[in-house]
């Protein structure tokens, strides 16, 4: 088994990705499992777990790997997050896969250490599918008792969080003014005034850049109306009240409030008022006003929840696929990663970088692995009796004789499935403009889970830790 050294040894290929840590410069280099997967890293130019494993851990002539390497833990860490990165196809892979996390779980439910601890984290948090200060305190823990390099890299690293801390409380105080200046949550008692989870989307998809304020800040705005206007759809509004907030929301014309409820008027009001503002701080950062893609993302978004909404009030029951199609959009992605696109500078007219239909399949492949999280969760949750209208349910009735289990399981294989996609759809886009986008794409759908991970009391008790550690000074 790994020894304690080996143990401290096997953290540094990894440190880069984790809490703390991603400032750190001049690690000792790493090379891959598969030297595939190096040439990926270079070129997508995203955190991937980079690994030292050993030679001896590729499979044999027949693809298989040897089950009488259980004992080279460490190895078989690194080749399970190395395969986190596969395309659709590399049965290889999906072998190393599969192999390193039976071995895996079974070593855990042999032994009771630390390093048991580590491996189940990593097995249910691998590196490429989750934000790197996701592990909080846990990894800092493990220096706890060191001297030396050990010490010294955990001051690093609490410095670092402390930082993002005082930024991310600065932050979640001018979302919360701007908010509560708003004053809609007075005029619109029944919706969500979630701040922090809104504002905890936006940390996540841009935790790798301290700097960039200002495009958490605006991309939280659009975020809180995503939510806001869910609840006026779910709760709310009746069908007639919801086809005519959507044709106002098409129209995008102040004067379209004369045509709404009183209810409706403030927020279809507030919400061309901060979209507007959005654009305008656009141009004036990138000299590009794409006021025209920003609203036609919120015209598609509403269209998509009145769909459901006329599902909902006529009794039909789309198939699984239809609900999935339109799901796509009326989770909010498409809103979020289109303004966050512009809010990055990208798209603008005097070329030099991508534009926004290149990364059209790159937000479809996010917003699908929204939908079906967001699915899986209320499955989860113990809403089993058919009218929860999740993917879950259309499916057991496209398919009779279903069990809940084999549902989910589907689920869960469609979402492995859909991230290969993702992976391969960032290796294709390999403008150098593109980077930031698709670390920030990645972060999005690395932070889902966690926004759907309930406990038996239908709590977050994850992402409560997270936030918590982020936000209130936890850090030790």
């Amino acid at each position: 088994m790994a020894s304690c050294n080996g143990l401290s040894r096997s953290f540094l290929p990894s440190l880069k990705t984790r809490p703390g840590f991603a400032k750190i410069e001049n690690m000792e280099p790493v090379r891959v499992v598969i030297s595939l997967y190096g040439a990926r890293k270079q070129k997508w130019n995203i955190n991937v777990a980079q690994t030292s494993a050993p030679s001896r851990l590729h499979p044999g002539k027949d693809g298989k790997f040897r089950r009488n390497l259980s004992e080279d833990i460490r190895g078989l860490m690194e080749l399970y997050e190395a395969a986190q990165l596969s395309f659709q196809g590399e049965y290889i892979l999906d072998e190393a896969a599969s192999f390193s996390s039976q071995l895996l779980h079974q070593y855990c439910l042999d032994v009771d250490d630390n390093l048991s601890r580590i491996v189940m984290g990593m097995l249910r948090y691998p590196y490429h599918k989750t934000i790197p200060r996701l592990t909080r305190k846990d990894f800092l823990q493990h220096f706890e008792g060191i001297n030396g390099w050990g010490k010294t890299l955990k001051e690093l690293a609490i410095m670092d969080l402390r930082k993002g801390q005082s930024v991310y409380q600065g932050e979640l105080t001018q979302v919360s003014k701007w908010w509560n200046e708003l004053g809609l949550e007075k005029k619109l008692k029944l919706v969500r005034n979630q701040i922090p989870k809104w504002y905890t989307w936006s940390m996540s998809i841009l935790i790798d850049d301290f700097s960039l304020s200002l495009q958490r800040v605006e991309l939280t705005k659009s975020v809180a109306f995503i939510y806001l206007i869910d609840d006026i759809f779910d709760v709310v509004g009746t069908l007639d009240e919801l086809t005519i907030f959507t044709e106002a929301v098409n129209k995008w014309e102040y004067t379209a409030v004369d045509m709404l409820p009183d209810y409706m008027k403030m927020c279809y009001w507030a919400l061309l008022d901060t979209t507007n503002h959005i654009s305008l701080e656009i141009y004036k950062r990138h000299g590009h006003n794409p006021i025209d893609s920003l609203k036609t993302s919120w015209a598609s978004l509403c269209s998509a929840y009145l769909v459901e909404a006329k599902w909902f009030a006529s009794g039909v029951s789309p198939t699984a696929n239809m609900h999935l199609e339109n799901g796509k959009v009326s989770t909010g992605v498409y809103v979020v990663l289109v303004h966050l696109f512009f809010l990055l500078g990208l798209g603008r007219t005097s070329g030099g970088t991508i534009n926004l239909p290149d990364v059209s399949e790159l937000i479809s492949g996010v917003a699908t692995i929204l939908r079906l999280w967001n699915d899986l969760g209320g499955a989860k949750d113990g809403n089993e009796d058919g009218t929860d209208g999740s993917y879950i349910d259309f499916y057991m009735k496209d398919h009779p004789g279903l069990s809940m289990a084999q549902a989910q399981d589907h689920v869960i294989d469609t979402i492995a499935s859909e991230w290969k996609s993702l992976n391969k759809e960032c290796f294709r886009l390999n403008h150098f403009s593109a980077s930031s986008f698709k670390r920030a794409s990645l972060n999005l759908a690395r932070i889902i889970p966690l926004m759907y991970d309930y406990d038996d009391n239908q709590r977050l008790p994850v992402l409560e830790d997270y936030v918590k550690f982020m936000l209130l000074n936890q850090t030790t």
